[in-house]
C-alpha cells in the first residue's frame, strides 16, 4: 500500500509539474500572439523540455505580398546560427580522421599569408586575427553578387592580421568561410551536399539546407524591414554564396528542434566530441557556440541576423529546454522575446514592452537636439531633423525616427528603447540617455 501511495504521489508530481510547463508555454503563446496582432512580433517559435514540445507556432505573415501566414514548417534563413552546423561538420570530418582542429591553414591553402600560425581551433572559436570581411568598406556592393569561396577568402587573405592568433576573440565570419573551404577540401564535396548527407538526413532534417540564393525553395519566408508605422518593406538582395557556411543555412523551428535532440544522443559524433564542441575557449566561445551561465544553469546559444531574418536559440542541455525563435523582420525588436521565454520558463520576473503615446510638442524645438553624442569611443549617435521629424542614427546602423513622449524624452517604435536629453541649469543640452534591455546608458554631446 505505501509502494502504491508513493507511486501516486510521484505520478502526481510529474503531472504537477508537466501542467506547470504547459502553463507557461500557453503564457508565451498568448504573449507572441498579442504582439504579433499588433504587427511587432513576426516569425516562429518552438519551445521544448525532456523530449516534450510544449510550443510550436508561427507568429505574423512569413509573406506580406501574398497573405501567408509563419507556420512551423516556415523555411527561414539561420544567419549565424548557421555556425554551429559548421563546427560540427569540422568535427565529424575529424572524427573520420580526415582533419584535426590542431592543423594549420597551411594546410588546405599553403600560400595562405600567417596560415602556419592558424589552427581550424583558432577559426571554430574566432580567434585567428584575420579581419571581418562584413567590415571591409566595399561590402555592401559586392554582397549582391554570386562567389566563389575563393573570391570571398581573397577579400581578407593579404590584410594584416588585427592580433596574434589565439591570444584574443574577435568574432568573424571570414574565418567561418575559411572553414567552408576546409570542408569542401577535407570531404572532396560541395559544402551543401556533406551537410544534407552527414547532418540533415541522418537527423531526419527534411525542411534544412543550404540557401541557393537563384533558386526555388518551397515555403520559405520573405525577409523584410520596417519602414514605418505597419510598413514592412523587402529587404536588399545578398547572394547567399557571400557567407557561405557562416550564415547560409535555412531551417525551420521543427527542425532546429531535431538538431537540438541529437546533442543528447551519439547519431553525429562521439558524446567525448560534443563536449569539445561546448567548451569554450575564449570570451564564453566554444566551437560554433557561445556557452554561458543563465542564473545558474548552463545555456549554449547563438543568435543571428541577416537581410531580412533575426534567428536565436538556446540550449539548456542539464535541463533538457531548448528554445528558438526564426524571425523575418530583421530591425523590429520591440518585443524581446527571446528574453521573456527565457525568464517565463525559469520562473523569473520580466516587463512587456508598454504602447508608448506621442505627444503633441511644438517639433521647432527638435533643433535643439541636433548634433552627436558619444556612447563611447567610436560609437555615436547622430541627431538629425528633416521636414518636422526628429532621427537618431548609431554608428554603423541605419537611421531611425524617434517619438516625443514629452519635449526631452523620446522612444522608437520598432525597438524598445527610449532616449532623454539632458540639459543644464542654463538650459543648454549636454548629453542624452539611452534606456534599452534594463540598462540607463549615458551619452555626451560632443558636437
Amino acid at each position: 500500500m505505501k509502494k502504491l501511495l508513493l507511486a501516486i504521489l510521484i505520478c502526481g508530481g510529474i503531472a504537477a509539474t508537466a501542467q506547470n510547463e504547459a502553463q507557461k508555454a500557453k503564457r508565451l503563446d498568448s504573449i507572441f500572439t498579442a504582439f504579433s496582432k499588433r504587427n511587432q512580433f513576426n516569425g516562429s517559435v518552438l519551445i521544448a523540455k525532456k523530449e516534450k514540445v510544449l510550443l510550436s507556432k508561427g507568429y505574423g505573415t512569413a509573406n506580406f505580398t501574398y497573405d501567408i501566414p509563419n507556420s512551423p514548417t516556415t523555411k527561414f534563413k539561420l544567419a549565424s546560427v548557421s555556425k554551429q552546423f559548421t563546427a560540427m561538420a569540422i568535427l565529424i570530418l575529424q572524427e573520420k580522421g580526415l582533419l584535426s582542429t590542431d592543423d594549420k591553414l597551411t594546410k588546405f591553402i599553403p600560400d595562405y599569408p600567417n596560415g602556419d600560425k592558424i589552427t581550424i581551433h583558432n577559426l571554430l572559436t574566432h580567434t585567428s586575427g584575420i579581419p571581418e570581411v562584413t567590415s571591409l568598406p566595399f561590402f555592401d556592393s559586392i554582397m549582391w553578387r554570386k562567389h566563389s569561396l575563393e573570391e570571398m577568402i581573397a577579400y581578407t587573405k593579404n590584410k594584416a592580421l588585427d592580433f596574434e592568433p589565439g591570444s584574443k576573440h574577435q568574432y568573424s565570419n571570414s574565418g567561418y568561410v575559411l572553414l567552408t573551404y576546409i570542408i569542401e577540401k577535407a570531404s572532396g564535396k560541395n559544402y551543401g551536399d556533406f551537410m544534407k548527407a552527414n547532418i540533415f538526413e541522418p537527423l531526419g532534417m527534411k525542411n534544412s539546407g543550404l540557401w541557393h540564393s537563384h533558386e526555388v525553395i518551397k515555403n520559405t519566408a520573405v525577409g523584410y524591414s520596417m519602414a514605418g508605422d505597419n510598413v514592412m518593406e523587402e529587404v536588399d538582395f545578398i547572394d547567399m554564396s557571400v557567407p557561405s557556411g557562416a550564415g547560409a543555412l535555412y531551417s525551420t523551428v521543427e527542425d532546429m528542434y531535431l538538431w537540438d535532440r541529437a546533442f543528447y544522443t551519439e547519431k553525429l559524433v562521439k558524446k567525448s566530441t560534443l563536449e569539445k564542441m561546448m567548451t569554450p575557449f575564449k570570451d564564453n566561445y566554444a566551437y560554433g557556440i557561445r556557452v554561458d551561465d543563465y542564473s545558474g544553469h548552463k545555456m549554449a546559444s547563438h543568435s543571428g541576423g541577416i537581410q531580412g531574418f533575426a534567428t536565436i536559440m538556446y540550449h539548456f542541455p542539464e535541463d533538457e529546454l531548448y528554445i528558438v525563435i526564426l524571425k523575418n523582420v530583421d530591425n523590429q525588436q520591440l518585443l524581446p522575446a527571446h528574453r521573456i521565454a527565457r525568464a517565463v520558463m525559469y520562473d523569473q520576473k520580466y516587463t512587456l514592452p508598454v504602447e508608448r503615446k506621442i505627444a503633441n510638442v511644438d517639433t521647432k524645438i527638435f533643433d535643439r537636439y541636433i548634433g552627436e553624442y558619444e556612447l563611447k569611443p567610436g560609437f555615436v549617435f547622430t541627431v538629425s531633423t528633416d521636414n518636422g521629424k526628429i532621427f537618431t542614427q548609431a554608428t554603423g546602423q541605419p537611421k531611425c525616427e524617434i517619438y516625443p513622449e514629452s519635449e526631452c524624452k523620446y522612444f522608437v517604435k520598432i525597438v524598445d528603447a527610449q532616449f532623454e536629453f539632458i540639459k543644464d541649469d542654463k538650459g543648454k543640452i549636454t548629453s542624452l540617455v539611452l534606456s534599452q534591455g534594463g540598462a540607463n546608458m549615458p551619452a555626451k554631446k560632443i558636437k
